[in-house]
């Protein structure tokens, strides 16, 4: 789910804690090493949100937000900061070269990822291992 989050409204703020959860506490946060990642630079995305991207000519990054449910991967376009809100569940990941895509439904955001960042390697480490954790498998998923 895309939303625009620049200003506080209850109703937004509600949605997407009913998607992924409340924010993890202090001591979550400190147990975990941290939730947020660093900026990453978008090299693709879908064309909604391309389309609120490529509004000015200016570099595209995004940050990714663990939440104890899904992720949320912020980004900005010009004074509107806009919010991509995948659930666990729906969260599919591809890792072709040296990028990765976050894919739900119809959206998808593709960012460079570098294998020799380490920072950005163990951020995605955590983010597949909690996404392990909060996904559930049925015998039927096996084939």
């Amino acid at each position: 789910m895309l939303y625009n989050i620049s200003y506080k409204d209850p109703k937004i703020e509600r949605e997407i804690n009913e998607l992924v959860g409340k924010t993890f506490s202090i001591f979550d946060n400190f147990k975990k090493g941290g939730i947020g990642s660093p900026n990453l630079f978008i090299t693709r995305c879908s064309s909604a949100i391309y389309d609120l991207l490529h509004v000015n000519n200016s570099v595209k990054f995004c940050n990714i937000e663990l939440r104890p449910n899904g992720i949320i991967i912020g980004f900005q376009s010009r004074l509107e900061v806009y919010a991509l809100v995948i659930p666990y569940y729906k969260l599919v990941l591809f890792k072709p070269g040296n990028s990765i895509t976050f894919h739900i439904d119809h959206h998808y955001i593709s960012v460079d990822y570098s294998k020799n960042s380490k920072v950005v390697q163990k951020f995605i480490d955590k983010l597949e291992l909690e996404k392990g954790k909060n996904t559930y498998y049925s015998p039927l998923d096996t084939y």
